[in-house]
């Protein structure tokens, strides 16, 4: 064992540790740049505990099999489980609340079931797309802005079967819309800082009564969700309708309310990494304009004119290449905590890489996807996107550790169809209608300290294609 090799750490300060290592209001962008440094895993002691992270494919792939290693949830995730408590995301492994709501609502997110409102989807792409073609060619946005209201409207739409009119509706109702982003953002940004502030009663004494309001009313958005639904029942078989009727298969529980509103304020927590990739999307193709040619080649020979259907979209394979080499590059779901599975009275370290690190027998890891997205042992040129490099052969070909931007097992993200067709359709038809123009020619990619990553200050103008 003492053949290990030692796994790399900042230096750190005395009694402190690491604590200055990772700045808790961009907690994702810190990582990112503690792993450039130091490459695939190191390890940060804060106030004597100690966290690993990985960030090359090959570790991630090793601490994915759930034979071995299982999720943890800890840290932001428990500081979420005050807003949804034990929802399909925050639920501890042991809790009886994951299977439950988890057979239930995966029914529902099925390649099957996401197809079923795909004209859903469509309309609420056409509403952006409007806005955006009717904005005038000097107008600057920062698109990300928009694309959260989308997010919020199609998630809503699809899911739970109401129009929230928030992308191109009135004054009133894009306000409205805007206060639960702002409520969801704000209640996920302070859970995702909590864990690292040095000083813990601040979260109590400074940031706590903000953290209660942004609560209060991204709540009060589900349950007005729940009492539109009973003041005006359907016939439509949605989420919404699994979430307030069905009964668990196996136990034949039902949902309590307070569950009920749980889950539903998952689902846009889930969904929000959508808009920051397709944000992330639009940034790569101006940087990268032949990319564009060739998509709306594609989007020509499949489609034509006809408008894009559901059968359109396994087709186009070249803007799918497109969507994961953005996920891979934008690394817009940052990563997710790992465990090693308890074993009864063995408490012996645990060996990773074939034995070169060994970790507590409890050790908590996160895995770091800005290292593992861009890992040069798998990536020639990592940092340049190429979408051929994520199509066809050559990304059948790439390591299972490469392709987690949705998670793994059985704690992957449930609601990836769903968010694979949002990312697919909507840049699609950004590619196919519109033209992008950047501000500033230069902006180079950042982030600010929210739950996902996100290239903040990006703007553009935007018009219809050739206009």
């Amino acid at each position: 064992m003492s053949s290990a090799t030692p796994i790399p750490q900042p230096p750190g300060v005395p009694i402190l540790g690491n604590v200055f290592d990772v700045d808790p209001s961009n907690t994702w962008w810190s990582l990112k740049t503690l792993a450039e440094k130091y490459g695939e895993i190191f390890q940060i002691k804060v106030l004597g505990h100690t966290i690993v992270f990985v960030a090359s494919a090959a570790l991630a792939e090793e601490i994915c099999d759930e034979k071995r290693f299982q999720k943890y949830v800890g840290g932001p995730v428990v500081e979420i489980r005050a807003l949804v408590h034990d929802s399909l995301f925050t639920a501890y492994d042991h809790e009886e609340s994951w299977g439950i709501h988890h057979r239930l609502i995966a029914p529902q997110l099925t390649p099957e079931a996401v197809n079923s409102h795909f004209s859903e989807l469509l309309a609420c792409t056409d509403e952006l797309i409007t806005k955006w073609k009717t904005l005038g060619a000097a107008t600057k946005i920062q698109p990300l802005e928009d694309l959260n209201r989308l997010n919020l409207e199609a998630t809503t739409l699809t899911l739970f079967g109401k129009k929230l009119n928030g992308v191109n509706g009135s004054a009133e109702d894009i306000r409205k819309a805007d206060a639960v982003l702002k409520a969801m953002e704000d209640s996920t940004s302070e859970a995702i800082k909590r864990p690292t502030r040095p000083i813990k009663l601040l979260n109590t004494l400074v940031y706590g009564s903000k953290f209660k309001k942004a609560i209060s009313t991204y709540r009060a958005w589900a349950v007005d969700i729940v009492d539109y639904r009973k003041k005006n029942p359907t016939d439509r078989k949605d989420l919404l309708y699994t979430l307030m009727n069905q009964t668990d298969p196996e136990t034949g529980a039902k949902l309590t309310d307070a569950q009920v509103i749980d889950e539903i304020d998952t689902m846009p927590i889930g969904s929000s990494t959508a808009p920051c990739a397709v944000t992330c999307a639009i940034l790569f193709l101006l940087q990268n304009p032949q990319v564009i040619t060739k998509a709306r080649e594609e989007i020509d020979t499949v489609a034509g004119t006809s408008p894009l259907t559901a059968e359109h979209i396994p087709r186009l394979q070249y803007v799918a290449g497109i969507v994961r080499e953005t996920l891979r590059l934008s690394f817009a779901a940052p990563g997710f905590n790992i465990e090693p599975i308890p074993k009864k009275d063995d408490k012996s370290p645990v060996l990773l890489a074939g034995g070169k690190y060994q970790i507590a027998h409890n050790q908590t890891m996160i895995i770091v996807l800005a290292g593992v997205n861009r890992d040069p042992a798998v990536f020639d040129d990592p940092l340049a996107f190429r979408p051929e490099r994520m199509t066809g052969e050559a990304f059948e070909r790439l390591p299972a550790g490469a392709k987690k931007w949705f998670g793994n097992g059985k704690r992957e993200c449930i609601g990836k169809h769903w968010a694979w067709q949002f990312l697919v359709v909507v840049t699609a038809r950004l590619i196919r209608e519109l033209d992008f123009e950047a501000v500033n020619p230069s902006y180079q990619f950042k982030q600010d300290g929210w739950f996902n990553v996100r290239p903040v200050g990006f703007e553009v103008k935007v018009k219809a294609r050739g206009a």
